[in-house]
Formats: structure tokens, sequence, C-alpha cells
């Protein structure tokens, strides 16, 4: 008697693994893709968010000033929510100077405040937000020196 074994030769078994290999990155490539949009997201929003927070602070008892916006507490915390999605990792919460690549920045006057934080994709944009009610993407920081307090 002549008995059939059934199965799947090495070469087939190989070219399946082969690809399900390529099929995987494909979807991890689109997978990391997701997750940077999604960091610029969550940047973006943070950032929104603060606006609403500098007015309860303008607002607040013995204020009708923006200066200590960058020192209040929801807003500093507001702003290490952005700079971790967007991958920074500094000592310092942020920086009160002139804006530069992988440093958030933050200036505050009596009359006005703004904020930019550098996104996490492209890596050389960023996201400013201001007391004007502007948001604003840009290719390169905004935010020159200390008493600069606008977006663009």
């Amino acid at each position: 008697m002549n008995s059939l074994k059934r199965g799947f030769t090495l070469i087939e078994l190989l070219v399946v693994i082969a690809i399900i290999g390529i099929l995987s990155s494909v979807v991890l490539a689109s997978l990391n893709t997701a997750r940077d949009k999604g960091a610029n997201a969550a940047i973006k929003s943070n950032l929104a968010n603060i606006r609403s927070q500098a007015e309860i602070f303008y607002d607040g008892p013995g204020n009708n000033s923006y200066v200590g916006v960058c020192t209040n507490s929801v807003v500093v915390n507001a702003i290490n929510a952005a700079k971790q999605a967007s991958g920074i990792i500094t000592p310092t919460n942020f920086t009160t100077g002139a804006g530069s690549a992988g440093v958030a920045t933050c200036h505050d006057t009596g009359i006005a405040w703004a904020i930019e934080v550098p996104l996490k994709t492209p890596s050389t944009s960023f996201q400013c937000v201001d007391a004007s009610g502007q948001s604003t993407t840009t290719v390169s920081s905004t935010l020159g020196g200390t008493d600069e307090a606008v977006c663009g």
C-alpha cells in the first residue's frame, strides 16, 4: 500500500512566514505614524487648554495681568504634559528665553502671554498659542526674547 503523507512543504511554510513578516512590518509602520499624530494632537490639546487657565488667572483676585501665567501650577502642568507628548526630557520645566528646537517656551507680560512647544513630528515644527486666541503650527520657533508674548 502506498500511503500519502499530507502536510506542507518547507518552502510553503517559509513563503507564508515571509508574507506574514511583510504584512506585519507595514502595519507597524502605520502604527508609528498614528502614534506620532496622536502625540501632536495631545500637544495641541494641552496648549489649547492653557488658554482658559490663563484667563482664569488674569481674572483672579488682585491680578488683572498675565504676569505669572508661566509660573501658575496648572499652566506648568499643562506645559509639562505637552513636553512629555513631544518627547522633550529636560531638567527644567521650560525656558523664558528665545524658543529653540527641543525646548518648550513660555512668555508672559502684563497684557499678553504666549507658549510654544515643539511637535513630535516633524521635529522642526512648533505649536504656539497666545493670549490673542491665536494657535499656529510653524516650521520654526516664533518666540524670541522674554518680552515677546505673541505667536508669529
